[in-house]
């Protein structure tokens, strides 16, 4: 190895990569999902995948930008409050404009479409967490409460924001995502091992309740979405048909699928096509055993990001990498399990082949840092090693 390494030459090239071939594929599927519909209106076929592909440029120059960063800056808990007081702020304007499909949660940008800054609050808040936490090691293991409320605070009012628009899939995943930093933050074990009994057992009585008395307190949305995830066919023409539509892709598809661009069910029969339902078309175009080589490409990414924060050094780097591949571990999870019936639909995008700028956006940023802190963490063996 050279004298003088440079940053170049620490670029990760096991997460780099399967980023491409999936951000590649993802803009494939994007200009698969909305063709015809954009065609149909009398638009510009490939105005979305044109779209999604500006988004993706600029996504690249982000991860270049931050990569060339010292960690150290990342660090900096400065930075990190501003970005979660101009993200707080963008929540708020959301407010501004009117709900599309019964729900907020979008700012028009004109001809740019739209940003969803709950997308980007999602890595915000792993941010934030881990450089406050970073600094408080030593008191977290002692006074955990107390070192803590604060920026708990902080993100229940976030939550606060994000269920009057309402979007609780995303409130969902941020909780996930808080007790996921909370909990490789150093605290103590019997804390996790009590955390974790809590969620089984909350999570069984939460079922349990909105079988119940759920109609009582329950917008009847989400009553709905519990109904139709437990048998959608109680509502075939109504709330189930999004679901039933997507088993039929993933059934027309097969093995091997009917072929790119061949999809039945995107002709506008499954609403959403592009969005939520992006991997059920996956598997009705390109087929089941592609659709499990890109979930395999997108785990293997995920256990090297994972990998990287249980083996690094700092505990910065390590939360931020933990969080980091908690989010695509969850966002995966969420998706899938709602267009096979798993769990209820929420409405989240299934990272990089889901279309949607913001999404791009977020886990391109994701990719970036951790990108940045592997560089950091290979800089720091390279030089203990000389």
């Amino acid at each position: 190895m050279p004298n003088k390494i440079k940053k170049r030459h620490l670029l990760d090239l096991g997460i780099i990569i399967p980023y491409l071939i999936l951000s590649v594929i993802g803009l494939m599927m994007v200009y698969s999902t909305t063709s015809y519909v954009m065609l149909s209106n009398g638009q510009n076929y490939a105005r979305q995948a044109i779209l999604q592909f500006a988004f993706w440029i600029v996504s690249l120059l982000i991860i270049v930008f931050i990569y060339k960063m010292k960690t150290s800056f990342l660090k900096n808990q400065g930075l990190t409050q501003t970005a979660m007081f101009i993200i707080s702020i963008l929540l708020l304007v959301v407010f501004l404009f009117p709900p599309v499909n019964g729900a907020r949660g979008w700012i028009k940008l004109g001809a740019l479409g739209t940003i969803q800054p709950v997308e980007f609050l999602k890595f915000i808040v792993i941010w934030f967490l881990s450089a406050a936490l970073a600094k408080r090691q030593q008191s977290i293991q002692n006074d955990f409460w107390p070192s803590t409320r604060g920026l708990l605070l902080i993100v229940g009012l976030q939550l606060v924001v994000i269920g009057l628009y309402p979007d609780l899939g995303n409130a969902a995943i941020i909780v996930l995502l808080v007790m996921t930093v909370l909990l490789s933050s150093g605290v103590n074990y019997l804390l996790t091992l009590y955390t974790g009994v809590v969620a089984i057992v909350g999570s069984i009585v939460t079922v349990f309740l909105v079988n119940t008395v759920g109609k009582l307190f329950l917008p009847k949305y989400v009553l709905a979405r519990f109904a139709i995830f437990q048998n959608p066919f109680l509502d075939e023409f109504g709330d189930g048909h999004q679901l039933i539509h997507g088993y039929y892709a993933m059934f027309n598809g097969g093995l091997f699928g009917r072929g790119l661009g061949n999809s039945i069910q995107k002709k506008g029969f499954l609403k959403f096509a592009e969005t939520d339902f992006a991997f059920t078309i996956v598997v009705e175009e390109l087929g089941l055993l592609a659709a499990i080589l890109i979930l395999g490409l997108l785990i293997y990414m995920i256990a090297r990001i994972i990998l990287i924060g249980i083996r690094s050094s700092d505990a910065f780097n390590s939360m931020m990498c933990i969080g980091i591949g908690a989010l695509f571990l969850i966002s995966i999870f969420i998706n899938l399990g709602g267009v096979t019936g798993i769990i209820p639909l929420t409405g989240i995008t299934f990272p990089f082949i889901s279309q949607g700028g913001s999404s791009l956006l977020m886990f391109s940023i994701c990719i970036g840092f951790v990108l940045n802190i592997s560089a950091d963490e290979k800089k720091k063996t390279y030089q203990l090693d000389n």
